[in-house]
C-alpha cells in the first residue's frame, strides 16, 4: 500500500464565542502557495496508486456506459416562430452542438441546418468548458452565449450574427450566468459578479457600442441577494429576479423600452418569498405570503403589487406550489404533493374578467396530468412558443428513461416524442419500490429503490442522500446506474429533511437549529435498509455531493460504523469555518440556510457539533472517496483536502481515506461527457470493489454483468 501525502501541520486557533478551534491545515487555503499545489498532486497521485488495481475494471465500466448511450444523438427540436431548435451530439465528441433548422425540414442535422454554437469547436485549446448564458433574440436575427474554460463560473460573453454566422466585435467578461435581448435586439442586458462571487450588478449594453459604455441599471447592495435576468415566455417584459433564501423581490420592463425604469412589483419582505409570469393584462404570481406551501394569485399588469394579489389557487398546506407557466390559453402549475411532482392544467378562459376579481376558478376548469407509476418525476420541459397548445413535459422515474412528451391541452391526447435511448439492455428487468424509514422524532422518512430483478436479497446497495436547500432528490433515470444494478447491487435515496420533497415544513425542519435532522435521518434510512434484510452493514455504500458532501462527512463522526464505503463529492466539510468567514464566496447568503455563528452563539454550537472537519475523532473509518475542484467557487478545495489530511491523522483503522482533484474543473467536475463518464467509472469502480461486488459477482451470490455527468448520466 502506499504512503499518503502528509501536509505540514500549521496550527491556526479560530476564537468565537469564548470557544477555541484549531486548525492544522489552515495554510492550504493558500491557493498561490506552490506547497499548496504540490499537495493536491501528490494526493491525486495517491490515489491513482492505492485504486491501480481498479483499473481494469474502470475501463470495462466506461466501455459499459458506452455500450448503453448512443452517442450520436439528438433531442426533440422545439417550435419557435419560423425555426425549429434542438441540440445534437456526435460519437466522440465531449460537447453538444446547437442548432436549429426551418420548420419541417426534414431530420435533425440535415443540408438546411443553421449550427448556432458548435460547443467542441468553441472549446478547443481548454481542458473545461461550460455555457452561462444562451439566448436567441425574439426575431431569431441574434444569438448571445457566454462560455466558462475553467470551471470558476466567471463567463466571457459573445454576441454572434445568425444571419451571416459572424462573431460579432461584443466581447464582455467576465460576467454572471444568463442574458436577455431586447424587443428591438439593440441592447443586450447581463449580469457581472463581486468579490463574493455574487451576481449583483444588471447591466444594459448597446450592440456594437464599447462595454466600457455600458450602463448599470441596478445595483444589489444586500450580500445576501443574487441577482438574474430573464424575459417572460409571452416575450413582452424583462425580469429582474433578486433573490435571498428566503426572500425575494422581482422587478419589471417592458422589453420594447430598454431605457425604460423598472418598476418593483413587490418590495421584499423578511420571509417573503415570490415569482412572476406574464399572461395576457394579468401577471400570475407565486407566493409564501399566506403561508409556508405558497399559493397562486393574480394582478393587473398596470398595479402588480400585493394589494392587489388575488387567489388563484389558495395557500394548502402540503400542497407546495413550485412555479408557474403562462401559455395563451392555458396556464401550468408545477407543484409537490405526497412527495411526488405534479403538474395541474388550467384553461386560460378560467381568467375571464378583471384580475382584481377574487372569483374562484370555474369547476373543472383545473385538472392534473396522471402517471401509472407510484414514483417518478415529471416536469414542464422546453416549451419556446406562448401560443401554443401544445405542452412539452420531461417525465423520467427511476426505471423508465427520461421521456419527452407532448399534451394536446385541448384534448388531453399525448404523444411520445422521445424516450432516451438505451442499447443493449432489457429494461423490463429492472423494479422500483417506495419504502418509508422511521426517525428517532418517529417522522416517516421516504426512501426510493431501484434494483434488477435477479438481486439476491440482502445484496450491496448504494445509498445516496443530500437534504439541503429545498432541493429534492426526485427519483431519476441513470443509464450510467446500470452497471452497479447489474452486479447486483440495489440503489436507494434518502429523501431527508432539508430537501424540499414533502413540502416547504420539510425543509424547514432540516435547516438552521434543526439541521442535525438531516443526518439523523439518513442514519434512520441506512439502519432501515439493513434491518429490514435490504443489505447489511458490509454491502453498503452512502453517496453525497456539495451540501449532500457535509451530510455524508456528518454522518461519518455520528456513526462510522454504519457502512463500508462513502462517496463525498466537492463535500462541504468545514462549513462551521466557511459560514463564519463573510469574505468567501457565498457565505453572507447562506446564513439564511445555515444560520448566522458570527451573532448567534446557539447556532455556532450547532454547527459545531456536526462540521464534519471539527468532528473527526480516533476511531476506525470506512473506505473514503473524496473530491475536490481547484477552481470551485462554491465549496473550496481546501475543505476535503483539509478534511482527508485530518481523517489520516486521528483514524485508528478502516479506510484507506482518498482525494481527487479536478485542477483545472469546478464546482462539477469534468465538463466534457466521455471525462464525466470515465470520472463515474472510477467512483462505481471504488464502491463495487469495497463491498465486494466486482467482475459481475455480488457479496453472497452470482449475478452476470450485463453486456447521463454523475450517476444522472
Amino acid at each position: 500500500m502506499p504512503t499518503p501525502p502528509r501536509p505540514a501541520q500549521r496550527p491556526v486557533v479560530h476564537r468565537h464565542h469564548g470557544d477555541e478551534r484549531t486548525d492544522e491545515y489552515a495554510w492550504l487555503r493558500e491557493r498561490d502557495n506552490p506547497a499548496t499545489l504540490a499537495h493536491l498532486e501528490a494526493e491525486n497521485a495517491y490515489t491513482e496508486q492505492t485504486l491501480s488495481h481498479l483499473e481494469g475494471l474502470r475501463g470495462e465500466l466506461f466501455e459499459e456506459f458506452r455500450s448503453r448511450i448512443q452517442e450520436t444523438d439528438e433531442d426533440v427540436p422545439a417550435r419557435d416562430g419560423a425555426w425549429e431548435y434542438y441540440t445534437r451530439t456526435v460519437e466522440g465528441l465531449q460537447y453538444p452542438i446547437f442548432a436549429r433548422q426551418p420548420l419541417r425540414s426534414g431530420k435533425p442535422g440535415g443540408a438546411k441546418e443553421q449550427v448556432l454554437l458548435d460547443c467542441n469547436q468553441a472549446a478547443e485549446g481548454t481542458e473545461y468548458f461550460a455555457l452561462g448564458a444562451f439566448a436567441v433574440s425574439a426575431a431569431g436575427r441574434l444569438l448571445a452565449y457566454s462560455a466558462d474554460t475553467n470551471g470558476s463560473e466567471e463567463f466571457e460573453l459573445r454576441a454572434k450574427d445568425l444571419q451571416t454566422g459572424e462573431l460579432l466585435p461584443d466581447v464582455i467578461t467576465p460576467t454572471g450566468y444568463g442574458a436577455a435581448w431586447s424587443a428591438d435586439e439593440q441592447y443586450l442586458f447581463y449580469t457581472t459578479l463581486d468579490a463574493a462571487h455574487r451576481p449583483w450588478k444588471l447591466w444594459r449594453h448597446r450592440l456594437g457600442t464599447d462595454p466600457s459604455e455600458d450602463v448599470c441599471v441596478h445595483t444589489e447592495s444586500d450580500e445576501a441577494f443574487y441577482l438574474g435576468i430573464g424575459r417572460t415566455r409571452s416575450r413582452e417584459w424583462l425580469v429582474m429576479g433578486l433573490h435571498a433564501t428566503e426572500s425575494s423581490e422581482v422587478r419589471i420592463l417592458r422589453a420594447d423600452d430598454p431605457e425604460g425604469d423598472w418598476r418593483v412589483v413587490a418590495g421584499r419582505r423578511p420571509g417573503v418569498e415570490y415569482s412572476v409570469d406574464h399572461h395576457g393584462d394579468r401577471f400570475l404570481i407565486v407566493t409564501n405570503d399566506a403561508g409556508p406551501d405558497f399559493r397562486l394569485a393574480q394582478a393587473p399588469v398596470d398595479d402588480p403589487g400585493p394589494d392587489h394579489w388575488v387567489d388563484v389557487i389558495p395557500h394548502q398546506q402540503g400542497v407546495r406550489i413550485v412555479s408557474v407557466d403562462a401559455f395563451a390559453r392555458h396556464v401550468v402549475v408545477s407543484l409537490r404533493e405526497d412527495g411526488r411532482t405534479e403538474l395541474d392544467i388550467i384553461a386560460a378562459d378560467a381568467f375571464a374578467g378583471d384580475p382584481r376579481d377574487g372569483a374562484p376558478l370555474a369547476a373543472g376548469s383545473r385538472r392534473r396530468l396522471d402517471f401509472d407509476e407510484p414514483i417518478y418525476t415529471v416536469d414542464v420541459g422546453v416549451n419556446r412558443e406562448f401560443d401554443t397548445s401544445t405542452l412539452r413535459i420531461d417525465y423520467a422515474s427511476l426505471t423508465t428513461p427520461s421521456s419527452v412528451i407532448d399534451i394536446d391541452l385541448d384534448t388531453d391526447s399525448r404523444e411520445l416524442r422521445k424516450q432516451q435511448p438505451v442499447l443493449n439492455v432489457d429494461l423490463g428487468r429492472y423494479r422500483s419500490a417506495r419504502e418509508w424509514a422511521t426517525a428517532a422524532d418517529g417522522t416517516k422518512i421516504p426512501i426510493s429503490l431501484v434494483w434488477r430483478d435477479d438481486r439476491p436479497a440482502g445484496g450491496p446497495l448504494l445509498l445516496y442522500g443530500y437534504g439541503s436547500y429545498e432541493h429534492s432528490m426526485d427519483p431519476w433515470f441513470s443509464t450510467l446506474r446500470l452497471s452497479l444494478l447489474d452486479r447486483g447491487l440495489a440503489f436507494a435515496i434518502a429523501h431527508v429533511r432539508g430537501g424540499g420533497e414533502l413540502g416547504r415544513a420539510w425543509y424547514e425542519h432540516g435547516k438552521r437549529l434543526e439541521k442535525p435532522n438531516t443526518f439523523t435521518d439518513f442514519v434512520a434510512c441506512a439502519d432501515y435498509l439493513v434491518e429490514t434484510g435490504w443489505t447489511s452493514r458490509d454491502g453498503l455504500a452512502i453517496r453525497g455531493g456539495s451540501a449532500g458532501g457535509l451530510l455524508i462527512g456528518a454522518v461519518l463522526n455520528l456513526r462510522p460504523d454504519l457502512c463500508a464505503a462513502a462517496v463525498a463529492e466537492v463535500p462541504f466539510v468545514d462549513a462551521l469555518t466557511t459560514i463564519l468567514d463573510p469574505s468567501l464566496p457565498l457565505t453572507v447568503r447562506e446564513w439564511d440556510e445555515w444560520g448566522n455563528p458570527v451573532e448567534d452563539p446557539e447556532v455556532y454550537a450547532v454547527m459545531k457539533s456536526y462540521a464534519p472537519f471539527d468532528n473527526v475523532a480516533e476511531r476506525d473509518y470506512p473506505a473514503i472517496y473524496a473530491t475536490a475542484g481547484l477552481n470551485d467557487p462554491r465549496v473550496s478545495y481546501w475543505e476535503p483536502a483539509k478534511w482527508v489530511a485530518r481523517l489520516r491523522d486521528r483514524m485508528t483503522g478502516g479506510g484507506p481515506v482518498v482525494l481527487k482533484t479536478e485542477l483545472g474543473a469546478g464546482h462539477g467536475g469534468p465538463s466534457g461527457r466521455y471525462d464525466a463518464w470515465k470520472d463515474e467509472a472510477g467512483v462505481h469502480a471504488f464502491v463495487l470493489d469495497t463491498v465486494k461486488a466486482v467482475n459481475g459477482v455480488s457479496a453472497g451470490a452470482g449475478v452476470p454483468a450485463a453486456d447521463t455527468g454523475s450517476d444522472a448520466g
